[in-house]
């Protein structure tokens, strides 16, 4: 699939955000490597902290389908800039996506740019690093 068809569909799960806070709407599109695709959209919540970002929302959606392979993801934001994944959602991307995982990043007018995993969260902690930790 096309990046600009992905960032389509990320921008039409876009228009279902729950953000009556920030008024900041993300939509996201995630590619399974199975052709599938799978959206996420922000979900606010009074409680700040237990906002879920579209991201981790597409994510979470394939993992609860038994999905857990990955080929990219597409964001849209609303803003003049274009809009990268925060820090928890890069992480949670690395638990299941390699180093050269394509994140298409956006802005509100559909410009776009395409970047690996790798350059946002060149020092990932993964299961192996864990494994060192632990003795596993």
């Amino acid at each position: 699939m096309k990046n600009e068809e992905l960032l389509k569909i990320a921008i039409e799960a876009k228009e279902k955000s729950y953000s009556p806070y920030s008024k900041f709407r993300v939509g996201a599109a995630l590619l399974g490597k199975n052709g599938e695709v799978y959206t996420g959209t922000n979900v606010e919540n009074a409680s700040f902290g237990v906002t879920n970002c579209a991201e981790r929302t597409a994510i979470f959606k394939a993992v609860s389908y038994g999905i857990r392979e990955f080929e990219k993801i597409a964001i849209s934001v609303d803003s003049e800039n274009i809009g990268y994944p925060c820090g928890l959602c890069l992480q949670v991307m690395a638990e299941f996506c390699d180093d050269n995982f394509k994140i298409i990043v956006s802005n509100k007018f559909g410009e776009f740019k395409e970047v690996k995993l790798k350059y946002l969260l060149p020092s990932a902690f993964r299961k192996k690093e864990l494994d060192s930790f632990i003795g596993g």
